[in-house]
């Protein structure tokens, strides 16, 4: 029912948020070239909050066209490689005569699609070939195509990496560092030929014992049982992916908005403000963020509650526990594939330390193949956004991948 309730609650909504964003744009246009608050930019602003009020599930486009190449424009053209019914193996290809390193991007499947690490890709294009894996929306993969676990998504980084073939250099940021360490691991212990040249963990949670923060207590809160029975829905007939049980994205969005309520709050109180006093230069950022932020996609019931109690309850990774298919997961056994961990100093989702936790359990890599960095006074987001990545983390990933090249 828990889905069901919020289809029912969308359809009676979709129709005045439509009506709002329609009747928004007429204000702005009839008020035109205005200074200062007015009434009619007081509706307009009215408006477009209402608008925003709402989900969207369907991936927002890149929007990457172009990048700087060693000072000069380079088109880009997006490219799907590889696909499968759960993810789609994204090619950012640029019109550049030299090749450059090949990195293998993967993003989060924690609720928000993967174009928010749109701003990570565009920095990353500049001195890299980069590839990122897609997920889907699951409500819109069909029941037959099977279930998608914990395990599923070790192995589609391993069949994405012998697509791309050897050489390719790992780059994940927070939730699947899990993933992405443990298919390293699986691929040594088989001297896999197609072992990642490198791999970058970025404010990953491979052990989340360490500075426990507000979303590790609240994985910690509860028996598994208690998430299965009430965070877990079932898709509406409707769509593609009808009657697959799913982790909604509107209930991560939920809890995601929780934890940080005041700052939104006030978020959206500057953004009405900017709009009322047609300060679009200030509006138009806060927009882009939320039109993205409330863009969220469903994941597999399994895969979500595995990863509750594997990574978030058990510690199974640091514990040595680990396993899939049956097999032992073993990072002591990496000797090939370097390592870069960071972490960002203010981050309140995956703390200083749990990130690091990787440099030791990759026991066999020798000292010159790994690195840990900690970035001043940057959050969670600030790890892989913003100025701060863009000057100070982004050279160091760049330096490191290009070292072990």
């Amino acid at each position: 029912m828990l889905y069901q309730a919020y289809q029912a609650c969308a359809d009676a909504t979709d129709p005045v948020r439509s009506m709002a964003r329609a009747l928004a744009a007429a204000s702005s246009r009839f008020n035109d070239g205005a200074v200062g608050e007015s009434p009619i930019q007081r509706v307009a602003a009215a408006y477009e909050l209402m608008a925003l009020a709402g989900l969207s599930h369907h991936r927002p486009d890149y929007g990457i066209t172009t990048v700087e190449v060693d000072g000069e424009p380079a088109a880009v053209h997006e490219e799907i490689v590889h696909r499968t019914p759960f993810c789609s193996l994204l090619r950012f290809r640029k019109d550049t005569p030299n090749p450059q390193p090949r990195v293998l991007m993967v993003a989060p499947l924690s609720g928000h699609f993967a174009t928010l690490l749109r701003g990570t890709v565009r920095t990353m294009l500049q001195d890299h070939d980069v590839y990122l894996t897609d997920w889907h929306n699951i409500r819109d993969v069909p029941l037959m195509a099977g279930r998608f676990d914990l395990d599923d998504f070790i192995e589609h980084i391993i069949a994405f990496l012998e697509v791309l073939g050897p050489g390719t250099h790992l780059v994940s940021v927070c939730q699947p560092t899990v993933g992405v360490l443990a298919a390293a691991a699986l691929m040594a212990a088989d001297q896999h030929p197609a072992q990642a040249a490198s791999m970058t963990l970025m404010a990953g949670p491979i052990d989340t014992r360490i500075n426990p923060t507000q979303v590790n207590e609240l994985a910690q809160s509860k028996p598994i049982e208690w998430f299965e029975r009430n965070l877990i829905g079932t898709v509406p007939r409707r769509y593609t992916g009808a009657l697959r049980r799913v982790y909604p994205g509107f209930v991560q969005l939920a809890a995601f908005m929780s934890m940080n309520l005041p700052r939104h709050a006030k978020t959206f109180l500057d953004l009405r403000g900017h709009l009322a006093n047609g300060d679009l230069d200030k509006a138009e950022p806060i927009l882009t963020f939320y039109h993205e932020y409330f863009a969220m996609m469903d994941l597999p019931a399994e895969f979500y509650l595995q990863t509750i109690r594997g990574v978030f309850q058990d510690h199974l990774l640091p514990l040595g526990q680990l396993t899939s298919r049956g097999r032992p997961v073993e990072p002591g056994k990496i000797r090939r594939t370097a390592l870069l961990t960071v972490e960002g100093e203010k981050d309140d989702i995956c703390a200083i330390g749990q990130t690091l936790a990787a440099q030791d359990l990759c026991s066999g890599l020798m000292p010159y193949r790994k690195q840990h960095h900690v970035q001043a006074g940057v959050g969670h987001y600030g790890v892989f956004n913003g100025r701060r990545w863009q000057q100070q983390i982004y050279p160091r990933v760049r330096d490191f991948i290009h070292s072990h090249d």
